[in-house]
């Protein structure tokens, strides 16, 4: 499977998250949070009836910054593991994207979020 650049990790600021378009041809974006030099990718779909997360460009978290929030219903995510802690759809967890960092890019499946 091929990899595609979703950005450069500078792109992201430490503890901030960021979303980012469908690739060509798809239909749902992605999510990707920052801690550290580790970045967790996401689908942008709360599981609970498919609704991106943010209310507003790049508004992902909640105040403490600890977790992803659907903006639809308050559902709170784990960052670490995209799993639902509260809200309508607890239990469940958002799509992970397997994600890697190299040369300073941030790369993702070619594929994800189709």
């Amino acid at each position: 499977m091929t990899d595609r650049t979703l950005c450069r990790l500078e792109d992201i600021p430490d503890g901030e998250a960021r979303g980012f378009p469908p690739a060509p041809g798809g239909f749902t974006g992605l999510v990707a949070v920052r801690r550290g030099e580790a970045v967790h990718v996401y689908v942008n779909s709360c599981p609970h009836i498919g609704l991106p997360l943010e209310p507003l460009p790049n508004r992902f978290l909640d105040g403490t910054r600890r977790f992803l929030v659907c903006s639809a219903h308050g559902a709170r995510f784990r960052v670490e593991d995209g799993f639902c802690i509260n809200g309508p759809c607890a239990g469940d967890s958002l799509e992970a994207v397997e994600a890697r960092i190299e040369d300073g890019a941030v790369l993702v499946p070619e594929d994800a979020g189709l």
